[in-house]
């Protein structure tokens, strides 16, 4: 079975208080976008029992047993009979670039598991088996825009307001270690939702809907700032960095232009 999994974007990602198990609160809009890996899975060949992993495109450097994709798998296998799979994956989503690529992987994975084996697992306890590899996991499941809170787990869906606007996502060299990005941040309480403020249009939430990661993150890597007003510049209605970094990506009402990043990654495409 193929199957091709989505990044996403955080429109605005406010962390709100430091949670007693080390996690951090957060209010954030978590929304799919169309850049894609691709996964695929098949059962390996009878008398061999053990799993093999293969990986081509972006080099993550991870190894396999680190691979969320495989322990997606092997966390299947703690409650459900998973027979020795055969799993090629081709990265094209760029990793520590705060898209969610990895969490996405391993959550299409169990989607596609479930259906495959035909295992009868309900949404809810795929996303409950989801929050265990990842924060941002659960969100991939249904994979529709929504409201995170709690530690990216607790999802509200929204309409999927930004249709027929387009979208410019960069990412330079530079890759964040989320761990250590949470550790520059001192967390705030807000006094109205994120979602009042997404209600506006887009190109009113310059100076309303930031993420709070930005400030510490452009301080070390100023680069990431002056993309961010490049995109300005070149007609962005709204910019902004997506998760603790590094993309940085512009949301346009028509086509953005395509070549004033060309010595980075890019990719676009609508929303």
């Amino acid at each position: 079975m193929t199957l091709f999994p989505n990044a996403k974007i955080n429109i605005g990602l406010w962390v709100t208080s430091l949670r007693n198990d080390g996690y951090h609160n957060i209010e954030s809009l978590f929304y799919p976008i169309g850049v894609r890996d691709a996964c695929e899975f098949v059962m390996q060949d009878r008398g061999i029992d053990s799993d093999e992993f293969t990986q081509t495109g972006i080099d993550t450097g991870i190894r396999m047993s680190d691979n969320l994709v495989i322990k997606a798998i092997n966390r299947l296998r703690v409650h459900y009979n998973i027979p020795a799979l055969k799993v090629h994956l081709h990265k094209a989503i760029p990793y520590g670039a705060g898209l969610g690529g990895g969490s996405s992987d391993a959550a299409f994975v169990l989607r596609y598991l479930n259906r495959y084996f035909r295992l009868g697992i309900c949404n809810n306890e795929l996303k409950s088996i989801a929050a265990d590899l990842g924060s941002d996991c659960p969100f991939f499941i249904e994979n529709v825009p929504a409201i995170a809170s709690g530690r990216g787990e607790i999802l509200e869906r929204t309409e999927k307001f930004l249709s027929g606007y387009h979208i410019l996502l960069v990412k330079p060299g530079i890759n964040i270690n989320t761990a250590r990005a949470y550790d520059k941040i001192i967390p705030e309480q807000r006094n109205h939702k994120l979602l009042d403020l997404l209600k506006e249009a887009p190109s009113t939430w310059k100076n309303t809907i930031v993420n709070d990661f930005e400030t510490p993150v452009f301080k070390e890597y100023p680069l990431l700032g002056e993309i961010k007003s490049d995109l300005y510049k070149a007609g962005a209605a709204y910019s902004s960095m997506s998760g603790s970094g590094s993309a940085i990506f512009g949301i346009f009402n028509d086509s953005p232009p395509q070549n004033i990043f060309d010595e980075f990654w890019q990719w676009s495409g609508m929303l």
